[in-house]
């Protein structure tokens, strides 16, 4: 294995640490996640536990896109992450990331700090009689606003890409990941609304949210709960109908 590893400069001075993590990755047995796609395991240096992602191997078409023509969704990952946090937007701090070329991208590895939090996004939508619901979704409504007045377009913004930590009582932070897809610039109300709709919210959680962003973006109720309603709907209708196509193959 012959990796090329980039590290934040907060770590410069644990190189072979890291290499050593990478090197071991399948002798580590400390599994977060085991998705079909991506493995994520845990392992610690000092006084950190990290988390070491290590992406699916792309086909070789995607190989020779990823290291001749795109960056790798890892490095994109690590330099989304640092550029999140001078934007003010929390992700688990970024490390390294790691990429083999041989011809094509063969191996390729991000590494975060781990975050202990308390819950992810996908606990609202699937627990409506959560205690702290509403305010939870009134404070990630503010959030969301800032991210978009940042100019920050998370194209994944799915639930189970934002990480909740309670810091107090009543009082939440918000931590994204999986931040290979983003794209940035000035965003318009259409854009903002349209950046939402893949958090599967019900119309109760839009009742919620839509006030709070309405007055932030200084425009009407109307106005935010529209769009979200309709962006939402388009959403999970079209997700829906490609299920009911996969059914009835």
């Amino acid at each position: 294995m012959n990796l090329k590893l980039i590290l934040h400069p907060d770590y410069s001075l644990q190189y072979e640490k890291v290499l050593s993590l990478l090197l071991n990755f399948e002798s580590n047995e400390q599994y977060v996640t085991k998705g079909e796609r991506n493995i994520i395991k845990k392992a610690t240096v000092g006084d950190k536990i990290l988390n070491i992602k290590k992406f699916k191997t792309p086909n070789f078409f995607q190989s020779l896109v990823y290291a001749y023509i795109r960056k790798s969704k890892a490095q994109r990952s690590f330099e989304y992450a640092k550029k999140l946090g001078e934007l003010g937007i929390k992700t688990p701090a970024p490390v390294a990331y790691a990429v083999e070329n041989n011809g094509g991208l063969k191996l390729s590895f991000y590494v975060s700090e781990h975050l202990e939090y308390d819950l992810d996004f996908r606990v609202l939508n699937h627990n409506p009689l959560h205690p702290e619901r509403d305010i939870i979704l009134q404070q990630f409504a503010s959030f969301s606003f800032k991210l978009h007045e940042a100019g920050i377009n998370f194209l994944d913004h799915s639930p189970g890409n934002t990480l909740i930590k309670k810091i107090a009582e009543g009082h939440y932070e918000f931590y994204l990941i999986d931040l290979n897809r983003m794209k940035f610039g000035t965003m318009d109300l259409e854009t903002r609304m349209h950046n939402l709709r893949r958090l599967w919210l019900s119309k109760k959680m839009i009742d919620v949210m839509a006030p709070v962003y309405g007055k932030l973006y200084d425009t009407s109720l109307e106005n935010v709960h529209g769009l979200l309603t309709k962006y939402s709907k388009e959403f999970q209708g079209k997700v829906n109908r490609k299920k009911l196509r996969r059914r009835k193959r």
